[in-house]
């Protein structure tokens, strides 16, 4: 990789090291040489006589000092040039995986070896970043592919009707218009839900104070007419739950519980549990209903978007396919954990814990 003109960190650090050896040793030789020409001042070379020595000594210390102090330089250079490799090596695998990152190849990782040094926080810390990236951009990509089939399918249904209608004059215009109307609803409802999506998970909303208990009640007496019509009870209960949040957003994800609770649930003997409650610094908004008896493998794939276990679904709600993965969403976006548990005697338990707040405080 090509750098720009200047000195490399490596060579920088060896003169570094090269400099701070020479100078050591320069301030140790001249210590030596103050000491020496203070206590050794004349010497006597024959009885009564006095030969001053400071002479000598300069023309056999100062060869001396000039040899150690190449030396100390040189040995700084080269040894400096060692370490500094040594200490860097662990950047060049950083260097490595990020330029890897960049092309796209998101799995590589580095796993430095050796001990848990500044490096290796550094490299574990990076190969934890790559992990989420890595884990990011599947399900984007897998969300992106899946929308384009659902949003694919409305356009090919209303393409046909048309071709049809083309083809055959005497079509029944009104059936139609019926038609189409509700292939169009369901791609409008379908842009919608993912729209709200993005908007969740990117956080572009401001946050304000907001009782999850008036949601749930609010959800519940909008959904009332769907819960008679399917003969499923709705039965509630809690306190005041404040959280900090969208109260569009954490609408949508209240309805979406209950929509879901209903949905799915036991015809005409079905019974939904919506339930709030304060813990010790969270709130929880609890949908409970009965249904068919579900196993944790089944559980563990309602919240992706148009699945359910191993098959595609679809719904008659505004989400098609993406009711939960909205209320996944719309749940960490708002820093709060989702749970989905399933029930013993059938139907799925979902519990959506998110920080508390005080009534008196403002964010």
């Amino acid at each position: 990789m090509d750098r720009a003109p200047g000195l490399s960190v490596r060579l920088k650090l060896t003169l570094s090291y090269a400099g701070f050896l020479t100078i050591a040793g320069a301030l140790l030789l001249a210590t030596v040489w103050v000491f020496l020409l203070r206590d050794v001042a004349v010497v006597s070379s024959r009885p009564g006589e006095f030969v001053p020595i400071r002479s000598v000594i300069l023309q056999s210390y100062a060869p001396a000092t000039a040899a150690v102090l190449a030396f100390l330089l040189v040995f700084g250079l080269v040894g400096g040039w060692i370490l500094a490799g040594r200490m860097l090596a662990p950047l060049a695998h950083i260097a490595h995986a990020t330029r890897l990152a960049t092309n796209g190849s998101l799995s590589h990782r580095i796993r430095l070896p050796g001990r848990k040094d500044e490096f290796r926080e550094l490299a574990d810390a990076f190969d934890g970043m790559l992990a989420q990236l890595e884990a990011h951009v599947t399900e984007q990509q897998r969300f992106a592919a899946n929308a384009s089939h659902e949003l694919r399918t409305p356009l090919a249904i209303s393409k046909t009707l048309l071709d049809v209608a083309r083809t055959d004059p005497n079509h029944d215009t009104g059936e139609l218009i019926d038609h189409l109307h509700a292939v169009n609803t369901r791609a409008i409802d379908l842009t919608e839900a993912l729209l709200l999506l993005s908007r969740a998970d990117q956080r572009s909303f401001t946050r304000e104070p907001v009782d999850l208990s008036l949601l749930a009640e609010e959800a519940t007496e909008t959904l009332l007419p769907l819960a008679e019509k399917r003969g499923v009870t709705i039965e509630t209960s809690g306190d005041i739950t404040l959280t900090s949040g969208s109260q569009a957003l954490l609408q949508q994800l209240t309805t979406n519980l209950v929509h879901n609770a209903i949905v799915h649930n036991l015809p005409e003997q079905g019974t939904v549990w919506v339930h709030t409650g304060v813990r010790a610094k969270t709130v929880v908004l609890t949908v409970e209903n009965t249904g068919e008896i579900l196993t944790p493998q089944m559980v563990s794939t309602l919240t992706e978007p148009f699945q359910r276990g191993t098959e595609r679904i679809r719904t008659d709600h505004a989400g098609v396919g993406l009711g939960l993965a909205i209320v996944k969403t719309i749940t960490h976006a708002h820093d709060g954990t989702l749970t989905l548990t399933p029930r013993s005697s059938g139907g799925i338990r979902i519990t959506v814990e998110l920080p508390a707040i005080t009534p008196h405080t403002d964010r």
